[in-house]
């Protein structure tokens, strides 16, 4: 009994030896199999980028060129103001959309869908397949534009921009805050859910640019301290808004596309850690379009810096971060490939 108790133990110790050593030499070796990577569902039982099967339980047209859809699921998280979503569309694209419903909808989202003609495809296909009674997934939401307390709120909308205001407002109503929304468009044809805005009076303004031209932004100007202006909407009208508003009242934004970065696009070098390789990205390409030149299989998505998909660790040099996706620890050794930059003459990626 004793020979035989000895032998199992000499010989659990050889394989705990021989897996020390294993992962030793992928650590010495920056192997990408270290770290391990984690598991998609934690011990915890939730993943935060797990996807969420959702039925479509309707689908409306709200204004010209915009489609609104209901999806259900009981495994829809709640969500708050501001917050959106990554939605699988049936080609296996990924696209952002806010949260424009309720709450309070338990099991309930909705999202609005401005038909871009001469965009990546993306709308078109919403546009064209997805209809009722069809199912997709989408990811739990995230929330870059969080509704901070206040007693009182200016609110700015252009176009679609309008989708994350929406229940702002009815939050805002709720606590009692006053506010007011400028609410612009090309015209009120192509502006979503005015009738809805109808209720609130007088504390929204509607400004269709056939027939007011580009929006009056002058009464920012008298936002008294306390205020918080909240803006979605083209990349010139929240310029003009951040212009616009008084020094010491925060601007809060919502951005269609990227942020500019932090300087003119350069070009450098980039260095594929795993192979040796190395790839020089032009002043004129993106990181993403110079690293799939040598590895076609690189998989990506929006390519606009919202989604994800083509984030992957950095090995050495200093990267500027053009995204609007990544948390403060995660910018520390990784970048999204599509938007994202070097800061540096050199990068080396884990690919």
């Amino acid at each position: 009994m004793r020979r035989t108790t000895a032998v199992t133990v000499a010989a659990l110790a050889g394989t705990a030896w021989l897996a020390k050593r294993a992962i030793g030499s992928r650590i010495d070796g920056g192997s990408p199999l270290w770290p391990l990577p984690a598991l998609e569902t934690p011990v915890s039982g939730y993943s935060p980028r797990r996807w969420i099967p959702a039925l479509i339980a309707s689908r409306t047209e709200p204004a010209q060129g915009v489609l609104s859809l209901v999806l259900e699921s009981p495994e829809l998280p709640a969500w708050t103001p501001g917050a959106h979503v990554d939605v699988t569309l049936p080609s296996g694209l990924v696209r952002q959309y806010s949260l424009c419903g309720d709450p309070a909808a338990e099991g309930r989202y909705a999202i609005a869908v401005r038909l871009v003609e001469d965009g990546r495809g993306g709308s078109r296909e919403a546009h064209a397949q997805l209809v009722e009674g069809a199912e997709l997934t989408v990811r739990p939401p995230r929330n870059r534009f969080p509704l901070q307390p206040s007693p009182s709120y200016a609110f700015v909308a252009g176009g679609i921009g309008i989708t994350p205001i929406l229940p702002m407002l009815r939050a805002a109503t709720a606590a009692g805050a006053d506010w007011t929304l400028l609410y612009g468009g090309r015209s009120r044809a192509s502006m979503p859910f005015l009738a809805e805005l109808a209720a609130y009076g007088d504390r929204v303004t509607i400004l269709p640019e056939d027939e007011a031209g580009l929006p009056d932004l002058a009464p920012l100007s008298g936002s008294r301290p306390g205020t918080l202006i909240y803006c979605c909407g083209p990349a010139p009208l929240m310029a003009a808004v951040q212009a616009a508003a008084p020094e010491g009242v925060p601007v809060h934004l919502e951005r269609f596309s990227p942020a500019a970065g932090t300087g003119d696009a350069k070009p450098f070098t980039v260095e594929l850690h795993r192979s040796g390789r190395v790839v020089e990205v032009a002043a004129t390409e993106s990181t993403l379009a110079a690293v799939r030149r040598e590895l076609p299989n690189t998989p990506y998505s929006c390519e606009q810096g919202f989604c994800g998909t083509c984030q992957h660790r950095v090995v050495s040099g200093e990267i500027d971060h053009r995204d609007t996706l990544l948390t403060d620890g995660e910018r520390e050794d990784s970048m999204l490939l599509c938007v994202s930059r070097a800061a540096s003459e050199r990068l080396v990626l884990d690919l």
